[in-house]
């Protein structure tokens, strides 16, 4: 919206207003503050595939409007550090990796992996070698995914990196990760990927159907909701689930701050795990994996050392057309709530709400400190 104002000697001039939806501290109910929280960094994210980033390479990764220059040193090591240079304050993504440092591609300044300024190739003009650093940020490397963790230091050891047991050892499962990033707030992501009330939007590939609500609570930092469903009755997809041997007729689900998954039966499962960039882009990266799935028609189990090729198959064609349903829907959402940021709350779903009311104490717990 714009309005005309009149300076002293009545010319006209113009002033843009514009409406935005509310910070947190601003918010006056519980979706306007659940659409301004952050995600409490104290907290393992998955932030890129270990594939993504090979010797002496480096990129940047955000969290939270949190920019972090991620390389690996020649040595294999992966490390992270804030994406800047102490000295003119350019990102270090910008810059290159020699042996196993990072170097500023301004003046040359050289960090450790430690974030220490180590070497500075120009003249010193008889000053000592400055002391200063940047902050480092613990990494780690599991399911294929590089996890950092944002927070206080302190707590990577305590916080713990999701346990998937099906994804390790000798006879794991098979997995191909894929990812998305969507012009969304990350509690919208959250709220559509366990709120089946949203079926219509899959009509095309019936994920779910004819689903009720058997359980909504919340336990500590989960949110659990389980469901009467039929799960998997797609055209396609719903030849290769094998209804002998699994119940496809509930799914049980999770919010376990701040990851999310899904169980059916124990054979069919999944998990999400949100990188919230910053107010309005959020990267999701989905692990499904399963051991129940057929040869359509005949009957027969797909051996586990088939099905990463399978995997590779159905993501493009199936999985990744069906959750592209679901970036269209939050990018959507995302505009409208920008623009009606003040309407009235219709919700209906008790899961939403507990949802919300977890990502705003989560919130609310970091900001205390």
């Amino acid at each position: 919206m714009r309005v005309s104002i009149h300076n002293n000697n009545g010319q006209q001039a113009s002033a843009s207003c514009e409406r935005r939806p509310p910070s947190f501290t601003e918010a006056r109910n519980r979706r306007q503050k659940v659409r301004a929280a952050g995600m409490n960094p104290d907290y393992w994210y998955a932030v890129e595939y270990d594939r993504a980033i090979k010797p002496e390479q480096v990129v940047e990764v955000k969290f939270w409007n949190t920019s972090i220059a991620l390389y690996r040193g020649q040595d294999g090591q992966l490390v992270a550090l804030e994406n800047r240079c102490v000295h003119r304050q350019l990102q270090l993504s910008l810059g290159q990796v020699e042996g196993n440092r990072l170097v500023c591609c301004y003046h040359g300044w050289a960090y450790n992996q430690e974030g220490q300024v180590v070497d500075i190739p120009h003249d010193l003009f008889d000053k000592p070698m400055p002391a200063c650093k940047v902050r480092s940020y613990p990494v780690k490397v599991r399911y294929g995914l590089i996890w950092i963790f944002p927070g206080s230091a302190s707590l990577a050891q305590e916080r713990k990196i999701p346990q998937i047991p099906e994804l390790e050892g000798n006879n794991s499962w098979a997995c191909v990760p894929l990812d998305f990033t969507w012009k969304a707030h990350h509690s919208m992501i959250i709220d559509n990927l366990s709120d089946f009330t949203h079926a219509y939007l899959h009509r095309r590939y019936r994920p779910f159907t004819d689903a009720k609500l058997t359980k909504c609570e919340q336990q500590g930092d989960r949110v659990f909701v389980n469901y009467e469903t039929k799960v998997g009755m797609g055209k396609v997809s719903g030849l290769f689930v094998d209804r002998k041997r699994v119940n496809t007729n509930s799914m049980k689900l999770c919010y376990e701050y701040p990851y999310q998954w899904s169980n059916t039966d124990s054979k069919i499962k999944h998990w999400c795990f949100i990188l919230p960039i910053n107010e309005r882009t959020t990267r999701v990266f989905f692990l499904f994996y399963f051991d129940a799935l057929i040869i359509p028609i005949t009957g027969i189990r797909i051996p586990q050392w088939l099905m990463t090729l399978v995997l590779k198959i159905a993501n493009p064609l199936l999985i990744k057309p069906l959750l592209s349903q679901d970036g269209v829907a939050v990018e959507a959402e995302q505009k409208g709530y920008d623009t009606h940021f003040d309407a009235p709350i219709i919700e209906l779903s008790p899961a939403v709400h507990l949802f919300q009311q977890l990502t705003i104490q989560k919130w609310e717990e970091h900001l205390e400190h």
